[in-house]
């Protein structure tokens, strides 16, 4: 099982550098940060972009992969987004994964600061497949032309292109049948991050199903099943996964279970969300990490 941390971009770069470098030296496979202009009670302190963020990450780190946890059309446009991550993927050498997702509400910071006009779920969800979809053409195709109802491209270029052929890995967020079937056709991986829930045992149970509805998407588009990555987001549980190694270990072990191949915690916070200390996250990844990733017996 592979290993993943989220650092939010909410600190200086002389306080998140520290932090990325120690992903890197603790083992984690994968480091992520969120996209977004500003993200729930979080608006109201420090925020910094993501893209900046990973690019600064990729030049202090060398084995870790990155990515965007995730990325949405609510603030981003699939042509100069696709410039953007040509240029991270080159700068990683190769590092990079796009994690991509629809959005979630209309009452989003995001959707709500950009004051675009309000979306019902269908339509969220036919934009971001265009998005998707432009996406992979942009990456894949020099001279590109695409258009769509939320999306127009014309002749759009891509020289040198992505780093990692023939175009730098999705993973697709996706938590209903329709989404689902965008990562089926288009994610080197899938993630999900489970239905609302009051208790852990409710929230296991969800992500059970959901795992059965990604099975059957990708029975629907004829892929193999073990030719794409299942990614579980642990925070999206009642119980923050790093509140404790005991947390941790049984989260992991019951991912393990329903077949993902990787998981994705969050760096611990001193308030509000992903409250925890970073004396556990050391703890897990002195004695955790080794025996999930088979590098100890």
């Amino acid at each position: 099982m592979r290993v993943g941390i989220v650092i939010l971009p909410e600190d200086r770069w002389w306080a998140a550098e520290p932090k990325w470098r120690a992903a890197e030296e603790y083992g984690f496979d994968h480091a992520w940060t969120y996209d977004h202009l500003g993200w729930r009670t979080l608006v109201d302190g420090p925020w910094f972009s993501a893209m900046p963020t990973l690019t600064a990450a990729a030049m202090v780190t060398s084995r870790i992969r990155l990515g965007t946890f995730v990325a949405s059309p609510v603030a981003r446009h699939p042509v100069p987004f696709a410039r953007e991550l040509t240029t991270l993927d080159d700068i990683s050498d190769g590092r990079f994964i796009l994690g991509v997702g629809a959005g979630v509400t209309n009452t989003s910071y995001d959707a709500v600061v950009l004051d675009g006009p309000e979306l019902s779920v269908k339509q969220r969800t036919d934009r971001f497949a265009e998005f998707v979809e432009a996406l992979d053409g942009l990456l894949m195709t020099d001279g590109f032309d695409f258009e769509g109802e939320y999306y127009r491209a014309k002749g759009a270029r891509n020289q040198p292109g992505c780093v990692q052929r023939p175009r730098l890995p999705f993973l697709v967020a996706a938590n209903g049948p329709r989404t689902m079937t965008l990562a089926a056709r288009f994610g080197a991986g899938w993630a999900t991050t489970g239905g609302k829930a009051d208790t852990q045992d409710e929230w296991w149970k969800g992500v059970a199903e959901l795992v059965k509805t990604f099975d059957e998407r990708l029975d629907v588009v004829g892929r193999d099943k073990a030719s794409v990555q299942r990614f579980l987001s642990l925070d999206s549980a009642p119980v923050f996964s790093l509140s404790s190694v005991d947390a941790f270990t049984d989260a992991a072990g019951r991912a393990g279970e329903l077949g993902f191949t990787d998981i994705v915690t969050h760096w611990p916070r001193s308030g509000d969300y992903y409250v925890g200390r970073e004396s556990t996250l050391e703890e897990v990844a002195s004695d955790v990490l080794p025996v999930l990733q088979g590098r100890s017996s």
